[in-house]
């Protein structure tokens, strides 16, 4: 007898023919096929076969409060019936605005867009305009989104990485201008010493340093005080501006994960989580940094403008999301992420495989790694580790949980010790499976 197709393979054979490779964005593609989501409520995803999963995922880190929160909901349906986007400024904006910048000493400013990437663009050509330079340094392997400048080196491999001490810029994109390799300088991450001595052989020429402090493509472990400090140090003293990509690390503390640290960017790009589940960015930080948006100005250095920015549904959604992510709610939930993190390699240890867990504040990584890595070169994912973390992914999956493609996971305010306790019962089973391939 004949098996009907599923509805989301049949979904996926329709997409096919109208999206390349059937998706708009490659993160949710899966094989056979990708699935389809009917609804989400809270922690939970419910896809259009009627299965429900826990989600660890929360699209791609965005959701701090998952799915359809009641507040979320009747505060934009609300704004919904009065419009969706006007050739005005609204109020939402500027009550958003206060409240992000009340929440850290380092927003003097801010200026909304549509995007992380977006967000880190403007933080980058905002830096040129300030500084009058064009090159900009960022750590090897760290994701700031689709941005040429950003995103140089962010899949460097053994084969074109160079040497750790100084390694490559190595493009992502076919076609990237060698023009774009050139004013990207790329730094070892955490450490001190090879990142002094590039960044000395381009004293004169670089208008920023990016970095996130958490970087989740560099193995989701912190930046070292001794590395941002020094960070801090040598642009100060070498008239370039640090930056700061928090549009996934936000979550980590009120003020963000710079509160981690005494030294204080220049500024901070923002995204995900200050959307309220609607797309947004944002760019923030010192007051005449900031000021070459100033369309008042005499001489407007960075004429910035977007169609969709600051649209009041974004603004009212991030306003009462990041209103309900008060003080106690980072905490409780940075606690079950800690919480998370030590059950997880608990049950690693129980499992008897060959893996760790990494991570800080709300989110945590699986590496199939005997100790955690260190930097990129360490977390990064060789042939017979991705056919492992394949199969644990699967398994989670098929056993109801959902995690980021790498590995990691977050945290959203509906979650409780039962999820951490169901994510456990389905890691012990998939790392029995990994065990068993590796040997």
């Amino acid at each position: 007898m004949t098996q009907t197709p599923s509805l989301s393979y049949r979904l996926y054979q329709r997409a096919l023919r109208v999206l390349p490779g059937g998706v708009s964005r490659n993160a949710v593609l899966r094989r056979p096929h990708p699935f389809y989501a009917a609804k989400g409520e809270g922690c939970h995803v419910t896809d259009v076969e009627g299965v429900r999963r826990v989600d660890f995922a929360n699209n791609m880190a965005s959701l701090i409060h998952g799915h359809a929160h009641p507040t979320i909901v009747e505060t934009v349906t609300k704004q919904l019936s009065r419009g969706t986007a006007f050739t005005f400024a609204t109020e939402a904006e500027v009550l958003f605005a206060e409240h992000l910048c009340a929440r850290s000493p380092g927003f003097e400013s801010i200026r909304f867009v549509n995007s992380g990437t977006e967000a880190v663009l403007c933080c980058l050509k905002a830096a040129r305009a300030f500084t009058g330079r064009r090159k900009i340094a960022k750590v090897e392997g760290a994701y700031h989104g689709i941005y040429d400048y950003a995103e140089v080196s962010q899949t460097a491999q053994p084969s074109n990485w160079g040497e750790a001490a100084h390694p490559h810029s190595v493009p992502v994109a076919q076609g990237t201008p060698p023009s774009v390799l050139e004013d990207v300088v790329v730094l070892p991450f955490n450490d001190v010493a090879a990142a002094i001595a590039i960044l000395e052989e381009h004293a004169d020429e670089l208008a920023c340093v990016l970095i996130d402090p958490l970087p989740h493509r560099v193995g989701l472990i912190p930046a070292s005080n001794e590395f941002i400090t020094m960070l801090r140090r040598w642009t100060s003293a070498n008239r370039a501006l640090l930056v700061f990509d928090e549009v996934i690390t936000f979550r980590s503390e009120f003020g963000g994960a710079q509160q981690w640290h005494e030294a204080r960017p220049d500024l901070t790009a923002l995204g995900k989580i200050i959307g309220g589940g609607f797309p947004v960015g944002a760019i923030t930080g010192r007051a005449e940094v900031m000021d070459v948006f100033n369309p008042l100005a005499d001489k407007v250095l960075f004429p910035h403008s977007g169609t969709f920015s600051a649209n009041p549904i974004t603004m009212t959604a991030g306003l009462t999301a990041m209103e309900l992510f008060a003080r106690d709610a980072v905490k409780q939930l940075n606690d079950l992420g800690e919480r998370a993190r030590q059950q997880i390699a608990e049950t690693i240890h129980q499992a008897g495989v060959t893996a760790c867990v990494t991570g800080a504040g709300s989110m945590f990584r699986i590496h199939f790694k005997s100790r955690p890595p260190e930097n990129y070169r360490e977390a990064y994912l060789g042939p017979q580790e991705s056919r492992w973390l394949g199969a644990l992914l699967d398994h989670l999956f098929a056993h109801g949980i959902m995690l980021i493609g790498t590995g990691a996971g977050t945290l959203s305010t509906p979650m409780t010790s039962r999820e951490i306790d169901l994510l456990c019962d389905g890691l012990l089973g998939g790392f029995r499976k990994v065990k068993e391939m590796q040997g």
